[in-house]
């Protein structure tokens, strides 16, 4: 019991902090929007976000990353006590673990090479005096030497290579949405069009927090409690102070930096590295710990 409680502290707290992004998207969105609208997404769209981004998708993931389990034996395993398919998503994790973990590294190699930051940790100091043109030659490189470990299992090869095709995919997506939030904000689009906008963009940002979430556990329900929790969290913050979060400076560096070492314990566990279930949740709270604690010392400074 205290592992699963363990697990699902880890899951809150990666869930809050990785999608600080998608808080801070929402809150400027919002303040283009009508009194109804505002209330729709922030009440309904709840019930979207908990239940379907975090609990259908999860489901779905395990059930098509588990060869020769129906339908039925995946609900069962989700649901239920049945030992039988709770075994055969155990051992088929390692589909599931060299799919995430490529997704996560790549993402957080991205956030390292090519995104703006305020260096915090040693390889952010260092990577921002190198080209970000290094990015796309570690996403190519790491896929050839994933796929080559993997060699021996041809669905972890096909797994690895999703994560990565999902990762850009995604990637795309939101490089036009930034474009299309900029049009919104200026007016001239409907309250239901930017409620659509932010139902899918929200969605692109649950499929991270998803993948990172696999890194604590397999099962769906520590995953739905977890992440939902999380994500509610997200909701309250979008409402009554994302603006604050967001002053936070370094939050961010342990966000992603904690991704990133949450895609090299998939990886590795994919690859037979045994690991104890509470690492990923030390990792998590003790990196986004640091990096809070230092902003909040460096906020108070500037105010005093």
């Amino acid at each position: 019991m205290w592992i699963d409680i363990v697990i699902i502290i880890g899951l809150i707290v990666f869930e809050v902090v990785s999608s600080i992004d998608n808080a801070i998207v929402n809150a400027h969105m919002l303040k283009t929007m009508g009194e109804k609208a505002r209330k729709w997404f922030l009440v309904w769209g709840i019930f979207f976000a908990v239940f379907v981004a975090r609990g259908i998708l999860p489901f779905l993931i395990v059930w098509l990353a588990t060869p020769g389990l129906g339908f039925l034996a995946a609900v069962s395993a989700t649901f239920g006590s049945s030992e039988t398919a709770a075994a055969a998503i155990e051992s088929s994790s390692y589909i599931l673990l060299t799919g995430g973990g490529m997704f996560l590294l790549l993402l957080y190699f991205h956030w390292l090479f090519l995104e703006k930051k305020d260096p915090y940790f040693f390889s952010d100091k260092w990577v921002k005096e190198h080209h970000g043109v290094w990015f796309f030659a570690i996403a190519a490189l790491m896929l050839v030497g994933v796929m080559y470990l993997t060699r021996d299992q041809p669905l972890a090869m096909i797994a690895a290579a999703t994560g990565n095709a999902v990762f850009f995919i995604l990637y795309g997506f939101r490089e036009t949405a930034e474009k299309g939030e900029k049009k919104m904000e200026q007016g001239g689009v409907s309250d239901l069009a930017k409620l659509a906008y932010l139902e899918v963009l929200d969605l692109s940002f649950s499929i991270d927090g998803i993948f990172g979430a696999f890194a604590f556990t397999t099962s769906i329900m520590l995953i739905l409690i977890g992440n939902g929790i999380g994500a509610l969290v997200v909701r309250e913050l979008t409402i009554r102070g994302v603006d604050k979060v967001g002053n936070y400076k370094w939050l961010k560096n342990g966000a992603m930096t904690s991704i990133g070492f949450l895609g090299a314990f998939m990886t590795a566990e994919a690859l037979g590295v045994h690991m104890a279930e509470w690492i990923p949740t030390v990792t998590t709270c003790l990196l986004v710990g640091v990096t809070f604690w230092a902003s909040h010392r460096h906020l108070k400074k500037q105010q005093s």
